[in-house]
């Protein structure tokens, strides 16, 4: 079983705002499996750190109100060929591209709506199963 994972769950400084959001849940279920770790954002060539997006009518936006939609979908087609077929996915939740459940709405008020990240609903569509970092932490409780 090959598992894609976000980059940041596993320490990486690569999210928007020059951080991580590891995860000790995630890194202690990944110990003894094969997993690819991703960042569709570096792979769309977006420098760190980097103005937050937001999903807006279906298109990627950023806090300035810049059309970024064909620069992060290039970077979800870069990292969906990198990391070739993989059985399952483990994304950060929240994130406009690799969200799983929820999403921030657009507006950068910090509210969250029920929706996929671009990413996570291109796996969607390939039918892999996906799991966000609160799933992790409580199906397995980091064991």
């Amino acid at each position: 079983m090959k598992i894609m994972v976000s980059a940041c769950l596993l320490g990486r400084k690569c999210k928007y705002s020059g951080g991580d959001n590891r995860n000790e849940a995630v890194i202690s279920f990944l110990k003894d499996k094969d997993y690819v770790p991703v960042c569709p954002e570096v792979e769309a060539g977006m420098p760190i750190p980097r103005p937050p997006v937001e999903i807006r009518k279906g298109r990627v936006i950023s806090i300035e109100g810049k059309d970024l939609d064909e620069i992060y979908r290039q970077g979800v087609r870069r990292t969906l060929e990198k990391a070739g077929p993989v059985d399952m996915a483990i994304l950060k939740g929240g994130s406009p591209t690799c969200g799983v459940h929820m999403i921030y709405d657009g507006t950068f008020s910090g509210k969250k709506i029920p929706g996929k990240g671009i990413l996570a609903a291109a796996l969607h569509e390939k039918g892999i199963p996906l799991y966000d970092e609160k799933d992790i932490e409580r199906k397995y409780g980091g064991k």
